[in-house]
């Protein structure tokens, strides 16, 4: 039986076994060959270093001039979980630490080993899910070999997958794909700040939400009840899957008011980088990616095709608001762009007052107020 003294330190989620879960659930990728493997690996970084020019151009940040804090790194499905349960793991410390702190008690040893075992067999499985969705991802949190400017990560099997899905021009979509990354990686370059900023947001959330275990497992068994049975009817508005909508995910059982306030200024946030980089996304034409047009139309009709267990687990994730911010902040930003211009919009990346709120998000002609535009 396992014991605990003072040296011990609990493990509450076990990461190892995470990691190691998800890149045993992760669903194979798409068939390649070695050589194969090795010239998209080619393409996407010489895409990725091409789009950076495009960022620049279209955004006006210098910090495009310069990105060298930060580092860009192929991966596939497996290696792009077990990097993010490192980034899970910075960003659930605080709440994990505050635990240790207050509940010591409670968290004996063997309890904690087997808990962390749960947790962590749990978290593989969610990250098992996302592995093979996600086309890339900027993770500011945990530092890059090159400096503490974060790593962009492209996940080629999902990219590939999906172009052979969309059947569209292969080098069109990757560019397409790197040029919303880069902004990200961007974005966190031109606002240096911003990193610590939303660390210091996320851990009081966390924190906060630790406080309030212990009615998670019931708020959560309550929503579950509140889905329709076959056949069923919630009162709500569902989708032609059965499947009702949802607000946030499982965070949206979490909410204390304290926790809405925190929540809603992520939510601003993420809706600011998404839309950004989509607006970025969408501002090339045919003369970068020739085919641009079917690319967006084809990729925009994917979500219809999900069938219902997938669309519950997206939403039951918060994929879908995830989703909603991507439409909503770049509305925010086309607005603010062609009132004042992408030079008076680049006032959000100097200090963290200068950042929207959700309500903002939604009334652009307040933020341009505000900031005296």
């Amino acid at each position: 039986m396992a014991t605990m003294d003072s040296n011990t330190p609990l493990q509450l989620v076990n990461w190892e076994l995470a990691a190691a879960s998800a890149a045993k659930l992760t669903p194979p990728g798409p068939k390649l060959s070695a050589r194969e493997v090795q010239a998209v690996v080619e393409n996407l970084r010489e895409l990725a270093d091409l789009s950076v020019e495009h960022v620049h151009r279209i955004t006006g940040l210098e910090a495009a001039r310069d990105l060298r804090d930060s580092e860009l790194i192929i991966v596939d499905r497996a290696s792009w979980a077990k990097a993010n349960t490192q980034s899970f793991k910075t960003l659930m410390a605080p709440a994990i630490g505050h635990l240790v702190e207050t509940r010591a008690e409670q968290l004996k040893a063997a309890n904690a080993a087997l808990g962390g075992a749960v947790t962590g067999a749990q978290m593989g499985a969610i990250l098992a899910f996302l592995a093979s969705k996600v086309l890339g991802q900027y993770d500011p949190f945990v530092a890059s070999s090159r400096g503490p400017g974060g790593r962009l990560m492209l996940v080629a099997p999902n990219i590939v997958s999906v172009e052979r899905e969309l059947n569209v021009e292969p080098a069109d979509f990757r560019l397409w794909v790197c040029l919303h990354e880069q902004t990200h990686r961007v974005q966190f370059a031109a606002a240096p700040w911003l990193r610590d900023h939303m660390m210091e947001h996320i851990s009081e959330l966390t924190v906060g939400l630790a406080d309030k275990a212990e009615g998670i497992a019931e708020r959560l068994t309550n929503a579950l009840k509140s889905l329709p049975s076959k056949g069923g009817h919630t009162g709500r508005e569902n989708d032609d899957d059965g499947v009702p909508p949802s607000d946030g995910g499982i965070l949206s059982l979490l909410q204390e008011p304290e926790d809405k306030a925190r929540l809603s200024h992520l939510t601003a946030v993420m809706s600011l980088l998404e839309g950004h980089a989509n607006v970025v996304m969408d501002a090339v034409d045919s003369s970068i990616v020739p085919t641009v047009k079917t690319i967006r139309r084809r990729f925009n009709a994917r979500g219809k095709t999900r069938g219902p267990v997938e669309k519950f687990i997206r939403r039951l994730l918060g994929l879908d608001a995830k989703m909603r911010q991507y439409s909503d902040g770049a509305r925010f930003v086309r607005a603010v762009v062609d009132a004042v211009g992408m030079e008076g919009f680049n006032r959000v990346w100097e200090r963290a007052e200068n950042l929207p709120t959700e309500k903002e998000i939604h009334a652009p002609r307040e933020w341009i107020t505000r900031m005296g535009l």
